[in-house]
């Protein structure tokens, strides 16, 4: 709605081109306006960074204006010099003002007869500068209002030349809509791969600093966990249950859910998987399975008798669970048929000294390459924690820089699709299982994938993706 807005108030300015009595509509432009701009909006949350810029020639304070009570608060430490600038960390909707300070002289580089006094609200946009320049006046720009600027030169200079070339070859109306329309396009595309650019290169350094951070959270057996970023409330059947939002992209999306998982759904889990622990593998690259040193731990499938569902049997209860919530995230009307298997994993604990720890290293649970999503594969991932580790055991989201400390009972989901696009996530689901120390730690983990049914159901495909009977020997 934000972009819609501004779009069409930009239009507006951009309305039509005269030119020899043809007018031409604005829509071409609007469309590669609304594409450039695009670019630079980002999804607002309520904390802000600022940065004010004094070159005022005077010294400011910078004010809180209470919206309560109206007080001015000081925010400056006790005032910003002229030519610095000083970092502020705000909310939305936040209310400011900056009065200027008189020199050594008692009087203000402003004005003779008073001071200078600005004002401003922080907004949802992102990269907020407020300028303070000579005589006191006061300009807020932001990564929308940059973005228009930059749009509206762009369509001028397009402007320029198709009237230019109109005006030096003649041609009608449609030649000179299709000159301009080129000369937006190259234009748009030249930013957009700038723009590209510049984020693979902050993708590429996240990541490497994501490698450190990994090592250092896991070492560190007092970290907390991240904090959320708000908490909401889900009610199930009856229940209320306190859920703390980690992460919140449309195709990244990390929750920690208290009391998901009740001691009997996990006595039941940890029961019916006794018999069938084994070795836990990961997939080999080739559409199959291997062991691997990159997971150490336990495991065991528990197919869940649904048939029982309605004598309340406790496995079936929990799956439901999965699933229901599952919905209530991402509305994708999700199943139960064909879904794997409930999965019972344990870690061991065998103390400091162990060079080969039980842990999970960091990995995607599907794809997680910012591509289209491939048909009956993994989309979202339940964790719910039955057994603590004394020491260790944390589940670490490192590109995101979360951090989950486990309880017993909780759970944490993450979901790794865009809904709305079907693309997937590009690392920001990437995680791991610090290495247990003390103790074990007993999990249970649902893979949700999907377009899977009861006649293709999920080890129908390989862990590529395909289906077995698609693919050649």
């Amino acid at each position: 709605l934000q972009l819609h807005n501004l779009i069409r108030k930009d239009a507006s300015t951009i309305n039509i081109i005269q030119s020899r009595n043809h007018k031409m509509t604005a829509a071409v432009y609007s469309t590669f306006l609304t594409l450039f701009m695009c670019a630079g909006i980002v999804r607002a949350s309520d904390p802000r960074n600022i940065s004010i810029n004094n070159n005022s020639g005077s010294k400011v304070e910078l004010y809180w204006i209470n919206p309560t009570t109206k007080e001015s608060v000081l925010q400056s430490d006790p005032f910003i010099y002229n030519g610095a600038t000083f970092a502020l960390n705000s909310f939305v909707t936040h209310h400011f003002e900056a009065r200027e300070l008189p020199g050594k002289s008692g009087k203000c580089a402003s004005s003779n007869d008073a001071c200078g006094v600005g004002y401003f609200t922080v907004n949802e946009n992102s990269d907020q500068v407020i300028n303070i320049d000579k005589g006191f006046k006061l300009s807020h720009v932001d990564n929308v209002s940059i973005a228009r600027e930059s749009a509206v030169t762009m369509i001028a200079n397009c402007k320029e030349e198709a009237l230019l070339k109109l005006e030096e070859d003649g041609g009608g109306a449609e030649d000179t809509v299709d000159f301009f329309s080129k000369c937006v396009e190259n234009s748009v595309s030249a930013e957009m791969q700038d723009a590209n650019e510049e984020i693979a290169f902050q993708a590429n350094i996240r990541q490497k600093m994501a490698e450190r951070w990994e090592n250092y959270t896991c070492a560190d057996y007092d970290m907390p966990t991240s904090e959320s970023i708000r908490s909401e409330s889900w009610y199930h059947k009856g229940q209320k249950r306190n859920v703390e939002i980690l992460l919140d992209k449309p195709s990244s999306r990390v929750h920690l859910i208290q009391n998901f998982i009740s001691e009997e759904e996990c006595e039941a889990m940890e029961k019916s998987a006794k018999k069938s622990l084994h070795r836990a593998t990961v997939a080999d690259g080739k559409g199959g399975s291997e062991l691997s040193s990159s997971r150490k731990a336990m495991q065991a499938g528990i197919k869940i008798p649904w048939k029982l569902e309605k004598d309340g049997n406790k496995l079936t209860t929990l799956s439901r669970k999965v699933y229901d919530y599952v919905n209530h995230v991402l509305d994708m009307d999700i199943k139960e048929n064909g879904q794997e298997d409930l999965m019972s994993i344990q870690y061991f604990g065998r103390g400091e000294d162990d060079e080969e720890p039980d842990r999970y290293t960091p990995h995607c649970d599907g794809d997680c390459n910012g591509l289209e999503f491939k048909h009956g594969t993994r989309m979202a991932t339940m964790v719910m924690y039955c057994t603590i580790p004394e020491k260790g055991g944390a589940t670490n989201f490192r590109n995101s820089g979360l951090h989950i400390v486990p309880e017993q009972g909780s759970a944490t989901f993450f979901s790794y699709i865009d809904p709305d696009t079907m693309k997937m996530d590009k690392r920001f689901t990437e995680h791991s299982g610090c290495p247990v120390i003390e103790g074990e730690k007993k999990i249970v983990t649902q893979w949700v994938r999907y377009g899977v049914d009861d006649a293709n159901p999920w080890d129908s495909f390989n862990t590529l993706g395909l289906k077995h009977s698609e693919v050649e020997d």
